[in-house]
């Protein structure tokens, strides 16, 4: 089944009720993707927000594990939310300028990929699709 989006204005709701963070972090004029060590396939760094973690602070903690980000500035694009064979869930669009980056960390990703378009192999394309047609807008 094919998860349906719905965007919402940025902010418009209470962090309590996300569950995600997505982020199209750009570096050097590239944006950043990355690639789980359990797939084959490319998305922008995301992740769960953890008990007691505002998504501010998710974002920040999921650039630095999923592509080395040590230095960047955030911005919030947009709120969404997915359905998905009846579960719905909400998620944070952030945009990051990145400054600096460090070697990958230990972790589940395995490789980053600076591009300046969309990968054609994406772990979620119709979420990813639609999402970063948002940060091109921004």
């Amino acid at each position: 089944m094919i998860p349906v989006t719905t965007l919402l204005p940025a902010g418009s709701l209470d962090d309590g009720e996300l569950t995600y963070v997505i982020i199209g972090a750009r570096y050097r004029g590239k944006w950043i993707f990355v690639r789980h060590r359990d797939r084959q396939s490319w998305e922008l760094p995301a992740g769960h927000i953890e008990a007691g973690e505002g998504p501010d602070r998710a974002a920040v903690r999921e650039l630095y594990e999923e592509a080395g980000v040590v230095n960047s500035s955030l911005t919030v694009i947009s709120d969404y939310g997915v359905s998905d064979g009846g579960k719905k869930a909400y998620g944070r669009l952030y945009f990051a300028e990145v400054q600096e980056l460090e070697p990958l960390p230990e972790h589940e990703i395995e490789e980053i990929l600076l591009c300046g378009e969309l990968p054609s192999h994406l772990t979620y394309p119709e979420v990813q699709t639609l999402l970063f047609s948002l940060l091109t807008l921004a």
